[in-house]
């Protein structure tokens, strides 16, 4: 189909440029937050670390916490351990009342 109105090649540039404002803002957000989890998972962790459990509630969150990162790091095709994993962490459900 053939219009009679020339193309407008300058708005088309102020939407590209608009749009890549916007993804350059948007991927400074993400790395931002990415990094603001990184510590905070850092502080989790020397939190975890700095001392024993006192009781087997605590216990079960350091190991949750650790299947946790485990089950991320897995394969997709590692439906074996992945199972594991949710059995283990449906145990410590049933066992600590919750």
């Amino acid at each position: 189909m053939t219009t009679d109105q020339p193309t407008n090649l300058d708005a088309h540039r102020g939407m590209a440029a608009q749009m890549a404002t916007d993804l350059r803002l948007l991927r400074s957000e993400v790395e931002a937050d990415q990094k603001a989890l990184r510590t905070r998972q850092a502080e989790l962790e020397d939190l975890l670390a700095a001392a024993p459990a006192t009781d087997w509630h605590e216990a079960a969150e350091k190991a949750r916490y650790l299947l946790g990162l485990l089950a991320q790091n897995l394969d997709a095709s590692d439906l074996r351990r992945r199972k594991l994993i949710e059995r283990v962490l449906a145990d410590f459900r049933h066992l600590l009342g919750k």
